[in-house]
């Protein structure tokens, strides 16, 4: 009677074939071979990537995309190389981790942009000081400069004249106007204490 009973618990329980035959028959693209591959690994597959991810819906997005690189990428399993389950073990820890590595690149880059376009803080009083006492060293400089040095060089930086444009003006030699802006500009780096 036991071996009645055992007869037919063992035709009840299907047969499952080897990951290695499926995986050679997905290959081949058998599509029912495919399907039973999934049923029989995909736990362990979501398993692996959720312990990696963490999150519930990156796991299940990251699985999906590992089953569909198993179905384009069975051709290349090479069974000398190491156990099929092994293969794809592999291929799901290798998304997994492209997934963690693309999501800090995208908060450093996110991080780095929102840097970048937060506006620092501007104390327009301090600002305002600031360029009235620039503007004041300036003007004492320039004090310091000859008529025609000082003339020379408000026309070209305040008026926005070319060097020839000042000639014209000045019915002065282009040269000259180059030599007094030259030697103005020279007497107001010495006068504002800049450094070349």
């Amino acid at each position: 009677m036991l071996e009645l009973v055992s007869r037919e618990t063992d035709h009840d329980v299907p047969v499952r074939a080897p990951i290695e035959i499926l995986l050679q028959r997905v290959a081949d693209g058998d599509q029912a071979a495919f399907s039973e591959l999934y049923d029989q690994v995909a736990a362990r597959i979501f398993g692996l990537v959720r312990r990696l991810l963490i999150d519930q819906s990156q796991a299940e997005e990251v699985t999906q995309e590992v089953f569909l690189e198993i179905w384009q990428t069975a051709p290349r399993f090479a069974a000398e190389k190491g156990s099929a389950l092994s293969w794809l073990f592999t291929l799901a820890h290798r998304r997994a981790v492209d997934r963690i590595r693309s999501a800090q690149a995208s908060r450093v880059r996110d991080m780095t942009i929102g840097i970048r376009d937060l506006e620092a803080p501007i104390d327009s009083v301090s600002e305002a000081a600031e360029i009235k006492v620039e503007h004041e060293r300036v003007q004492r400089a320039l004090g310091e400069l000859t008529d025609m040095q000082r003339q020379a060089i408000s026309l070209a930086y305040y008026g926005g004249l070319t060097q020839s444009e000042i000639a014209t003006q000045l019915s002065v030699p282009l040269g000259t106007v180059k030599t007094r802006i030259r030697d103005g500009m020279i007497r107001l780096r010495d006068a504002l204490g800049v450094t070349a």
